[in-house]
């Protein structure tokens, strides 16, 4: 189960694969468009929203279909290619950026990546120090000879990449767990999917961590950054119904960021959605709307488990939070960290800004519903002030904290 990385020519077809979609999508918004001021002029019966029909609905499907052959004449132009890259993949370094604009790509579409087969999906796997972990007892005894009984988990968030956490060429978290005798891993996933989904797949990926560590594994430790939190929340969950052995391996789950009841730019996008909604001028563009992943409509409310989405539209307006509520794990010595950009906390607008992309109350598990409400102990909960959500990751004061934390 390692990621395996990119080659160019696999990125190029994704690319031409996504571009395609992109531009039949647009020319669906456009029939769209011409159906509905069509409709409301009386030139076409019937209600918004519908395809043409006629000379007029025979040019529309014409321009799909011609596109969609193009694409499919780029795709195989390009596997010969593919085929020569994957031949001489150690001249395919692939730089940061290039990781940067897959987790970003995969974070806004990577459901549609996934759902499409599309090379450019993230497959979700371990590695260290960048390199993929093939999930072996003799690969791993290759790869991580330093290998010890201690584990730290590190799960980047939304958009993200599993060299998210370095800076300066650093990481910073993995050296300060290093010194306490962790050896650190770090997960690299597509943020796109469902939280939930990436909760299923973790908790087996880590059960087979478990069972192919060149030595056995005593503690496991997990810092998740943003929505990597509410995955390996998630993990928890379905890892301890499914009878996993590592869940009673996790002593301790360090949360930075972590955006407990979502995040408020979610629902702002939602609320979008409602209004282009309202007029039949407008409502065509809902479509732009709902290009977003299913990761980050799980943001509207931090939505960790398959049944709270079941028979409901995500886009939908909810006026009632749709969870069921998930306390923290049993038995898990649970901590948070959360960052304002504020110097103080005292002004309502400063908590509700929070780190930027997180609001206070949120990073710290509260809600003013008490089945919601996560309640990490006074000594559990650490706030920075003047950091943004990025500056968690690697920010002194916070890193001398999760050395406490670790430590203890």
């Amino acid at each position: 189960m390692s990621a395996p990385a990119h080659s160019l020519a696999s990125d190029l077809r994704g690319a031409s694969r996504l571009l395609v979609d992109a531009a039949t999508g647009v020319t669906d918004l456009v029939e769209s468009m011409h159906g509905t001021i069509a409709g409301l002029a009386g030139i076409l019966p019937g209600s918004s929203n519908q395809r043409t029909r006629g000379i007029t609905g025979l040019v529309y499907r014409c321009v799909g279909g011609g596109i969609r052959l193009v694409g499919a004449g780029i795709d195989r132009a390009l596997a010969p290619i593919s085929d020569w890259h994957q031949a001489g993949n150690d001249l395919a370094q692939r730089a940061s950026q290039h990781e940067a604009v897959l987790g970003v790509i995969n974070g806004v579409l990577g459901d549609h990546l996934a759902a499409t087969g599309n090379p450019l999906a993230v497959r979700m796997g371990l590695r260290r120090d960048g390199v993929p972990l093939e999930l072996s007892r003799a690969a791993l005894r290759e790869t991580v000879p330093c290998a010890g009984p201690r584990i730290l988990l590190q799960a980047h968030g939304l958009c993200m990449h599993s060299a998210h956490w370095g800076r300066a060429g650093r990481d910073e978290i993995a050296a300060a767990g290093a010194g306490l005798g962790y050896t650190s891993l770090q997960l690299h996933y597509n943020t796109g999917l469902h939280i939930a989904a990436n909760g299923r797949a973790l908790a087996a990926l880590l059960e087979n961590l478990l069972g192919q560590w060149p030595v056995e594994v005593q503690e496991l430790a997990i810092v998740g950054h943003s929505m990597g939190g509410l995955v390996a929340r998630s993990a928890h969950h379905y890892g301890t119904a499914a009878g996993h052995a590592w869940p009673a391996r996790l002593r301790k789950l360090v949360f930075l960021g972590t955006p407990h009841h979502g995040s408020p730019l979610e629902r702002a996008g939602n609320g979008l959605d409602t209004l282009l909604g309202l007029s039949p001028y407008t409502r065509p563009f809902t479509r732009l709307g709902r290009i977003r992943s299913h990761g980050i409509t799980d943001l509207r409310f931090g939505i960790l488990l398959e049944q709270d989405w079941a028979a409901r539209d995500r886009y939908a307006p909810m006026r009632k939070d749709p969870r069921t509520p998930l306390p923290l794990p049993a038995g898990v010595e649970c901590y948070t960290a959360a960052a304002l950009r504020a110097e103080s906390d005292a002004a309502r607008s400063a908590r509700l800004l929070g780190d930027g992309l997180v609001p206070l109350a949120s990073a710290l598990g509260e809600h003013e519903d008490e089945r919601f409400a996560l309640g990490f102990p006074r000594s559990n909960r650490w706030v920075g002030t003047g950091l943004s959500h990025f500056d968690l990751v690697s920010s002194p004061r916070i890193l001398a904290q999760l050395e406490r934390w670790l430590g203890n």
